[in-house]
């Protein structure tokens, strides 16, 4: 599985360039579709000066953000779009291994105690 950094057709300028890179998710795209994705990127993570290691560079363009919708391809493969210089800031520096174990301790808990709205936690 390869997650992909994806980008709204809508918020892609005539230069390809990303309009709102806060705007941007994590999807898996299977047979040029959605799969499935993310809540928007962490800036702190992925457009900071200051953690050089996750910085977004560019990303698929995807039609809309919903499961199902088309990547946008080419002959060479994905359509992309590149992220505006500008759209990166100082955040300063972060613990990215405590916010990913942070991370996958509330990922637990959902699936444990359940989420509003989905069937996590429910028996199958």
């Amino acid at each position: 599985m390869v997650i992909r950094h994806c980008v709204e057709a809508l918020n892609v300028d005539e230069g390809s360039m990303i309009i709102d890179a806060k705007q941007i998710r994590h999807a898996v795209i299977v047979g040029g579709h959605i799969e499935s994705m993310s809540g928007l990127i962490d800036p702190a993570s992925h457009l900071n000066l200051d953690y050089p290691d996750h910085t977004i560079t560019n990303c698929v363009v995807v039609e809309k953000f919903e499961k199902g919708a088309a990547a946008r391809i080419q002959s060479s493969g994905f359509v992309l779009a590149i992220v505006k210089r500008s759209e990166f800031q100082h955040y300063g520096k972060i613990d990215y291994t405590k916010r990913l174990t942070e991370m996958i301790e509330a990922v637990k808990k959902v699936r444990v105690s359940g989420f509003p709205g989905t069937n996590y936690g429910e028996e199958k």
